[in-house]
């Protein structure tokens, strides 16, 4: 896995360097410094809003987890994904870690174990899946209009279709598949350490039974789905207001035909960190059949990756903060002296 995502950084670098090269860096930077500072700023404030909105669906459809840890995990998760270098499937493995660590503002919730943070995590992608299918299928009915867009329609349609299938055995899965979770934690657990491995197979059954607790309510899930369908058009949103400041003026359903059809190939493409490469192929491609001039559509997607980074950097740096915190008051408490209240008794009895 890890030679695979290296060889696919190394293509989506190449990849980047040859678009850039094609379109000419200066018209790319002068595109961009279109929008100044206050445009720049409007962006990452619009996108926060989207992030905060991912968080409230995460805890409508998971209400054990706190509206705050919802909010501050599906920061670090998003966050890992798109600043470090890691695939998305090393952002949520970090997602995981900031669901056990990230405390809560009230007393009346406590800390999560590793079973009920792989659990809500599970369901809150899942949630976001189906939101996401919705979205893309509204996005390709946007597309129907535009000529020589079935080169995007139809691939991405039959890309929907399959994942349509794939999220209903994997909610099956959850639901239902107590045995196969069973059989995939020995599989992995053969592949691991062995104190992992023990802790990963004794609490299978804890993370059965909090799967079975969240979907227990179908309702809050229906929820969360529609939250997420609402946070994907509003970062259609904030693409809009991106092409806006850029020059480019396509209508709100343009920006949504974009955006959906971007984050469907970004999706086929998770084993790619960040979609490096993936991503300004896709905006170039389908800026031409909107009439965007080519470094303006590169111009979108590089305000993108740095309206992610101005949100992921502060956000990995807090928690690693939180974290080191965490850890310190724990040495401090392993190494804080114990009282031995039977000796210092028998010493009593002895004087």
């Amino acid at each position: 896995m890890k030679t695979l995502t290296l060889i696919l950084t190394l293509m989506g670098l190449a990849l980047l360097t040859g678009i850039m090269a094609w379109l000419g860096i200066g018209h790319v930077f002068s595109a961009m410094q279109r929008i100044g500072i206050g445009g720049f700023l409007a962006i990452v404030g619009g996108q926060v809003l989207v992030d905060i909105g991912l968080g409230v669906s995460w805890f409508c459809a998971c209400p054990k987890i706190g509206l705050f840890r919802a909010i501050a995990s599906r920061a670090v998760r998003d966050a890992a994904g798109n600043c470090l270098p890691f695939s998305q499937l090393g952002g949520m493995v970090i997602g995981i870690r900031a669901t056990c660590s990230i405390p809560t503002l009230t007393r009346k919730l406590g800390p999560l174990q590793w079973p009920a943070a792989v659990a809500t995590n599970i369901v809150d992608i899942t949630t976001e899946v189906l939101g996401q299918i919705v979205f893309v299928i509204v996005a390709l009915a946007c597309l129907f209009d535009h000529t020589g867009t079935n080169k995007f329609t139809w691939p991405v349609l039959g890309g929907m279709g399959l994942l349509a299938i794939g999220i209903a055995g994997f909610i099956w899965t959850q639901q239902r598949g107590g045995a196969a979770i069973h059989h995939a934690a020995r599989f992995l657990g053969r592949h691991i350490a062995e104190g992992w491995r023990n802790s990963l197979i004794d609490n299978m059954d804890n993370f059965q039974a909090e799967l079975d607790l969240l979907w227990a309510r179908p309702g809050r899930i229906a929820a969360g789905a529609l939250i997420h369908l609402a946070c994907w058009i509003g970062g259609a949103g904030v693409t809009w207001l991106s092409l806006e400041l850029l020059g480019a003026h396509i209508g709100f359903m343009g920006a949504i035909a974009i955006e959906g059809v971007v984050c469907g190939l970004m999706s086929a493409s998770f084993l790619v960190p960040a979609a490096l490469g993936v991503q300004e192929a896709a905006y170039v491609a389908l800026g031409y059949f909107f009439g965007i001039e080519a470094e303006i559509s590169l111009g979108l997607s590089l305000l993108r990756r740095g309206r992610d980074i101005a949100i992921g950097i502060p956000v990995m740096a807090l928690w690693q903060i939180s974290e080191m915190r965490r850890l310190r008051s724990s040495k401090q408490e392993a190494a804080a002296p114990s009282l031995d209240y039977s000796d210092a008794s028998s010493r009593s009895e002895m004087s």
